[in-house]
């Protein structure tokens, strides 16, 4: 959608990470979409995969209470967040965020909290390049591995789900997350 010359997108302000202290994984995203800024849920929209997955991979499946998918992220070590604390967007595509103004997430803080994280996942590339550009850690000096996997968004539909399943299947699995073997 394109805006006039007068309007200017919506700042938007992201959610607080879903962690346990012993956390080993941390997935993260760029910013939560209108459909879930709107739920308050991280990956509301019904068509984004991300919930599907983990169904499947740690029994998070949609079909499940919303808190309920998140302690079952934290009881298999996975921690899940945003790279952007806040942005300027007009609507809910990666593409759409003003890189001007995205701030960061307080990345320091978190790894100071959660020495356990091992792996950091990027739902898409949006998010990783964010955090490369703006998180303020280095991870070779953490002793982190990071991943840039097929993003869940609808708009990243040119990736069969099977083949965003297997990719995360193996990040989950290289990271030490137990999970059942595919059907």
């Amino acid at each position: 959608m394109a805006m006039s010359p007068t309007a200017s997108p919506r700042l938007l302000k992201g959610f607080p990470p879903v962690s346990a202290k012993d956390a080993r994984v941390l997935i993260l995203g760029s910013m939560p979409g209108a459909a879930s800024l709107q739920a308050h849920q991280y990956y509301a929209h019904p068509h984004n995969r991300f919930w599907p997955i983990m169904g499947e991979l740690v029994g998070a499946a949609p079909a499940l209470p919303y808190a309920q998918r998140l302690l079952l992220l934290k009881q298999s070590g996975i921690a899940l967040w945003d790279v952007f604390d806040r942005c300027e967007r007009d609507g809910s595509l990666d593409s759409a965020i003003r890189d001007d103004t995205a701030q960061a997430n307080d990345f320091v803080a978190f790894f100071e909290g959660h020495r356990g994280v091992g792996t950091v996942l990027f739902n898409g590339a949006k998010a990783e390049s964010g955090f490369r550009r703006l998180a303020g850690v280095e991870p070779v000096a953490l002793g982190l591995q990071c991943i840039r996997l097929p993003s869940t968004s609808p708009a990243n539909a040119s990736i069969a789900p099977a083949v965003k399943l297997a990719a995360w299947r193996e990040a989950l699995e290289g990271a030490g997350i137990v999970v059942p073997p595919p059907v």
